[in-house]
């Protein structure tokens, strides 16, 4: 005889549960919910993606999160959205998001996106106006801009707060710091050259 046993989430016990940010650090599954006799609809939403970001940065992009922490009326629902804006060349560099799935929508310009995936095979795809790409949760990925002037993406992810790992500045800005030795060893660069590498990514 074979049995069987399934797991999933468990379905919602209420309509929703705007986070109260006040009231602590995130718990299991999200914020603590503020009271219902208090959310407006208001709580349900935001307006942070309808403005570019400054891109004059190491990296020339910048990123407007829209995750539970500054849209607090998805607390709980497994959903997100961002905004990164591009200047012509910009990279917003390898990195993870180890929560969530993410899907890319270009709105303006022309980029490069790719993901490795964990046999580290690279999927890289072009990307025009108007096309969607998806990264699998969890995959180290990257996108740059190869147009001849700014791109927006807006990206959507299936979780109300995603996390991001950015891997220089992980590995290179760490805090406490990563041993020079295990770097210079993975790398195989010399701990002058891993020196050299952290005074980027750390506070002066």
């Amino acid at each position: 005889m074979v049995s069987m046993a399934r797991a999933s989430d468990p379905d919602p016990l209420q309509d929703f549960c705007v986070a109260d940010l006040s009231a602590g650090a995130a718990k299991v599954n999200g914020f603590a919910c503020k009271d219902p006799n208090t959310v407006k609809a208001s709580d349900f939403l935001f307006k942070g993606l309808n403005k570019p970001g400054l891109t004059n940065n190491t990296f020339n992009i910048n990123v407007t999160s829209g995750d539970v922490e500054s849209f607090p009326g998805i607390n709980t629902l497994g959903i997100s959205m961002f905004r990164v804006d591009f200047a012509q060349g910009g990279l917003n560099p390898p990195h993870s998001h180890p929560r969530a799935t993410e899907i890319v929508y270009l709105m303006k310009g022309t980029l490069i996106a790719s993901f490795v995936t964990s046999n580290n095979v690279l999927y890289s795809q072009k990307l025009v106006k108007g096309d969607v790409f998806v990264i699998p949760r969890g995959l180290v990925h990257f996108q740059q801009n190869i147009g001849y002037s700014k791109a927006v993406t807006i990206v959507a992810f299936n979780s109300h707060n995603p996390g991001a790992q950015v891997i220089p500045l992980s590995l290179f800005g760490s805090s406490p710091p990563i041993s020079e030795d295990v770097l210079a060893k993975a790398f195989q660069i010399s701990n002058e050259e891993v020196k050299n590498m952290s005074s980027k990514f750390t506070p002066p």
